[in-house]
């Protein structure tokens, strides 16, 4: 077949994603930052669902921290300087940011339905210990989940080492089977539950009609949050990533198609919508705590009130005496 099907352009990534992670650094440091602080400052008055909430920021930021070292990686041209080692910690925090936050937000689904649909079955019986109980075991499970993905090759090269986000040409089809079963495991049932929880949920809402206008506001607005979620980080990210895999298995098979390019580039942007769960997971912060949109608030009338101020009428006076004071020599 025409080999110049299987012409890929590799310069897309060194392009779009460098930007992409400057901006998910800084703004999803700062909001994971201050969702984290607004949670510890109110240790005491611990909620259930604020026990995720908090795992769920410290994913977040556990993968933020190594995304200065993702940027030097691209902007070099893929030229890996940091060693094998912290090559497959930096995408094992990647990892366990991406399915400790599916985890996480599976759990407060399956908290919200418990509250919503059974509350008299789980009032009192659920505890703040349950909860860290909980969230151990899921930090426990995405562990095993990811830690097969560490014994694959990671880097590879003379002069120029690649840090991989799967593996190496070489052990594609392993990667592939393993990567299946990944997603089926990781992402797919936590989807399915997520979807249930929240299916249920949806109809108990609207059917009830002792539950307040308030509360069926608060569990919609969560429900379109998790929507959000799924549809532009995860979904797009496992689809394109097993596709462009088997892609990768049929290159090495010598078989080549025209749609193999696209296929790459649309994975590379999904590795940069994946990267925005980051980002878009404080807004589960701004739902699940009634503080944080009033402390909101006032951030923004200071801000609207320091740059509203005006500037002080005596400052040109004020210069004015001072030259006038070195004219005289004072």
């Amino acid at each position: 077949m025409n080999k110049t099907f299987c012409v890929i352009s590799f310069d897309f990534e060194h392009r779009f994603l460098p930007p992409v992670y400057i901006s998910v650094f800084i703004v999803g440091l700062l909001a994971n930052g201050w969702g984290m602080m607004s949670l510890l400052q109110k240790w005491r008055k611990l909620k259930i669902i604020n026990v995720f909430l908090l795992n769920l920021g410290l994913a977040d930021i556990l993968y933020l921290l190594t995304l200065p070292f993702l940027m030097v990686y691209y902007v070099m041209g893929s030229k890996w300087i940091f060693g094998d080692t912290f090559c497959k910690i930096t995408r094992f925090c990647f990892n366990l940011n991406l399915y400790g936050s599916i985890g996480f937000l599976t759990c407060i689904s399956v908290y919200r339905y418990l509250a919503i649909v059974h509350p008299v079955r789980v009032m009192g019986r659920l505890t703040v210990t349950h909860s860290v109980a909980i969230s151990i075991m899921v930090w426990l499970l995405v562990s095993i989940q990811c830690l097969p993905d560490m014994f694959f090759i990671k880097t590879f090269g003379n002069t120029t080492e690649s840090c991989y986000d799967t593996t190496h040409q070489t052990y594609v089809e392993d990667y592939l089977k393993y990567s299946f079963g990944w997603t089926l495991t990781g992402f797919c049932l936590p989807l399915l539950i997520t979807l249930g929880c929240y299916g249920h949920i949806a109809v108990v809402l609207w059917t009830r009609k002792r539950i307040d206008k308030v509360q069926k506001q608060r569990g919609l607005k969560l429900l379109l949050i998790l929507i959000l979620l799924f549809s532009v980080c995860y979904i797009p990210h496992h689809l394109l990533k097993n596709l462009n895999l088997w892609s990768r298995v049929l290159h090495k098979q010598r078989i080549c198609y025209e749609w193999f390019n696209g296929v790459y580039i649309a994975r590379q942007i999904s590795r940069g919508l994946v990267c925005l769960n980051s980002v878009l997971n404080p807004l589960v912060y701004l739902h699940g705590n009634e503080d944080i949109p009033a402390q909101l608030r006032q951030l923004l009338q200071r801000a609207r009130h320091i740059f509203s101020r005006p500037p002080p009428t005596n400052s040109g006076n004020v210069l004015m005496t001072e030259i006038t004071d070195l004219n005289q020599g004072v």
